[in-house]
C-alpha cells in the first residue's frame, strides 16, 4: 500500500516537473491594441482605470501576468480563461466588430456585471472582486456609449482615403541650340 502511494506521488511529482517546461502561449500584445476601442467607445480615464484593473487581463490582447503565472498547472488555467474571455469580447478587436456586433457586446456588458457574472469570481480571488460602484460606473458607461452609438455609428470609416492628384512631368530637359 505504502510502494503505490510512494510511486503515485513519484508520478505526480515528475508529472508537474515536466509541465514546467510545457507553458502555454501568453497573451502580451502592446496597449496600442486597446487604443481604438478606447477612442471609439469614448472611454474616461476614470472608466479607463476601471477596465485596465478588472477587464483587459481576460478580454484584451494585453495581460498582466502575477509572478504565479509562470508556475504550471496554473499558467495553462489562466491561458484557458484568458482565452476564453476573449472569445466573448476582445476590446483589442473592436474595430472588426460590426456596429450591431459592438452594440450586442455592450448590451453583454451591461447584462453581466449586473448578474454579477463578471468579472469571474476566480479573478476576484487574485484581483480583488469588482467594488458595485465601479460596477455602476461601468453600467451607466456601456449604457450612454450605446445611445450615443444609435445616434451616430461609433465606427467612422476607418477606410477613408485621401486621394491625391499626381500630375507626371516629363524630366527630360532641352538645350536649345542657337
Amino acid at each position: 500500500m505504502f510502494s503505490k502511494i510512494k510511486n503515485l506521488f513519484i508520478v505526480l511529482v515528475l508529472f508537474l516537473v515536466i509541465t514546467q517546461f510545457l507553458r502555454p502561449e501568453k497573451n502580451e500584445a502592446s496597449y496600442t491594441s486597446i487604443t481604438t476601442f478606447e477612442e471609439q467607445a469614448s472611454v474616461t480615464p476614470e472608466i479607463q482605470s476601471i477596465l485596465q484593473n478588472q477587464c483587459y487581463d481576460c478580454h484584451s490582447n494585453t495581460t498582466r501576468y502575477p509572478w504565479f503565472m509562470e508556475v504550471s498547472p496554473i499558467s495553462h488555467w489562466m491561458a484557458y480563461h484568458i482565452e476564453e474571455g476573449k472569445e466573448h469580447f476582445n476590446v483589442s478587436k473592436w474595430e472588426v466588430y460590426t456596429d450591431k456586433q459592438k452594440d450586442h457586446k455592450l448590451e453583454e456588458v451591461i447584462e453581466k456585471l449586473e448578474e454579477k457574472a463578471m468579472p469571474l469570481e476566480s479573478y476576484g480571488w487574485i484581483h480583488g472582486e469588482i467594488s458595485s460602484t465601479d460596477a455602476g460606473k461601468l453600467i451607466a458607461w456601456a449604457k450612454d456609449t450605446r445611445a450615443k452609438a444609435k445616434e451616430e455609428p461609433i465606427v467612422k470609416d476607418s477606410l477613408q482615403v485621401e486621394e491625391t492628384n499626381v500630375v507626371a512631368t516629363d524630366s527630360l530637359t532641352t538645350n536649345d541650340v542657337q
